[in-house]
């Protein structure tokens, strides 16, 4: 692979000192360190270009007017991401089409329509370069009629870069719309490039997204390449699932990444240690904060995980797990009872655990209440790092309960001292199999149409593990 890559920027730095002259051999290197970076991308990514194109444009700025200036390093920026992969553009302007004394707070439209960035940006250049200031500036309208500029994706990430000179004109609310829309996962923070503004709007912006402040015209060019650097750029990340040591050695755990904001799941993956023994490198969409879930049992989880973009991510979870086996000594039965597991003292049912399975859990102490008949609770089971505790209870005994009659009755466990409820005949039916761990045991019935409480049967037997007992009542 990575030969490849070598090759790869090999010929492209070829071609360019071959037919480029040194400025654009600049623009081009800005653009290769894009593709080189972008090349193993999983998402398209989509950027939303808002244009103001209100009539405050004209005003004049630094060399020429507002628009001009826009037009032009727009041009220049548009050229440079002709050859970025994975890479879609669209444009939608605003106060273009009608003249500002009507104050039309409906003047917004998709002029170019998403389509990959080799064909799109020639066209999305060209349609700017027409355009000529017109009307009002109604941001939060055109911020909302985006949701149908992005058309269903499955694997995109959606961006959002507003150009403006201006602030809301039309009683809109450009940060309540951006917030809504950002939960609701249409697009993530937007970036908002401010041309020419008072520095005191910063924090009218801020609220919508990230706001960038170009004074100038001799900087807008280098505001724009930085906004794509943030925008497309992926951001690694990997997870150390630490055991008691703090050593990340803990893997083959299921991990959910939910957006912060809205709870939205955003990835899921299979936790893996990579053929050098380290934890997998993932890539992850920087610009959110994030929840993460590590699947254990009991789960664990880390919140408002913020990714560092141009970097490599470490987030360190506790998570040090032992074993739990539950096994069935002696002669094997058709019953295998299964076991709830809740951490000790809690009554929250954490798992339920099956005989002849090892599961892994937390470090920790846990109540089992196994499931058979009657049931057998073991208190403070402990768990010890990369241990197994393997627990082994005896088969259990078939008990065939046969009747003349349909009636009631019920098993107890006989100690000798006291007896305990076990479980009650099924009283619709004249035989059925009990399955019971040894010991013994008294079954009280009485038929259906006895109406006498002397008359009561009373049995007593004893089950021995993996044998049938028979009992017939009359």
């Amino acid at each position: 692979m990575n030969c490849r890559i070598l090759e790869m920027k090999g010929m492209f730095f070829g071609l360019v000192s071959k037919s480029m002259n040194f400025k654009k051999s600049k623009i081009l290197s800005f653009v290769f360190a894009f593709f080189f970076f972008s090349f193993f991308a999983q998402p398209t990514n989509r950027i939303l270009f808002i244009f103001d194109d209100s009539y405050s444009m004209y005003a004049p700025w630094n060399s020429n007017i507002k628009i001009e200036v826009a037009k032009k390093v727009m041009a220049e920026f548009l050229d440079s991401l002709k050859s970025i992969p994975n890479l879609e553009l669209a444009l939608r302007c605003y106060g273009h089409t009608t003249f500002f004394k009507e104050k039309n707070c409906k003047d917004t439209k998709l002029e170019v329509p998403f389509a990959p960035a080799t064909t799109n940006s020639e066209k999305i250049k060209q349609r700017i370069k027409k355009l000529e200031p017109m009307g009002t500036t109604p941001i939060a309208l055109s911020l909302g009629e985006s949701v149908a500029d992005f058309t269903p994706c499955s694997n995109c990430r959606n961006i959002v870069i507003l150009i403006t000179d201006g602030i809301e004109e039309c009683e809109g609310n450009p940060c309540k719309v951006s917030m809504e829309l950002q939960k609701k996962g249409i697009f993530l923070r937007p970036f908002v490039i401010g041309i020419g503004l008072d520095v005191k709007f910063a924090d009218v912006f801020g609220c919508m997204g990230k706001f960038y402040d170009v004074s100038n015209e001799a900087n807008f060019g280098d505001v724009l390449k930085l906004v794509l650097t943030e925008a497309i750029s992926q951001t690694t990340v990997q997870v150390d699932l630490l055991d008691i040591t703090k050593k990340p050695t803990e893997t083959d755990v299921n991990m959910t990444f939910y957006d912060a904001s809205n709870g939205q799941i955003k990835y899921n993956y299979l936790h893996t240690i990579n053929h050098r023994g380290n934890p997998d490198t993932l890539v992850l969409d920087p610009d959110l904060k994030y929840n993460l879930t590590v699947h254990t049992i009991p789960p664990v989880e880390k919140k408002n995980i913020t990714i560092l973009k141009g970097k490599h991510n470490v987030i360190p979870v506790d998570a040090p797990q032992g074993f739990l086996k539950l096994e069935i000594e002696g002669t094997l039965s058709k019953y295998f009872p299964t076991t709830i597991v809740r951490q000790a003292g809690n009554m929250k049912t954490l798992n339920v655990h099956e005989f002849g399975k090892s599961e892994k859990y937390i470090v920790g102490k846990y109540d089992l209440e196994i499931l058979t008949l009657p049931r057998i609770k073991l208190n403070d089971v402990e768990i010890k790092q990369s241990t197994t505790n393997s627990i082994k209870i005896p088969a259990s005994g078939n008990v065939y309960v046969s009747r003349g009659t349909l009636g009631y009755g019920s098993i107890y466990l006989d100690d000798g001292k006291q007896v305990t409820w076990v479980c009650n005949l099924n009283s619709n039916i004249q035989s059925e199999i009990i399955y019971l761990q040894p010991g013994n045991y008294k079954l009280e019935f009485r038929g259906e149409n006895t109406k006498e409480t002397i008359k009561t049967q009373e049995k007593k037997f004893t089950v021995t593990s993996g044998q049938t007992t028979n009992i017939r009542l009359n």
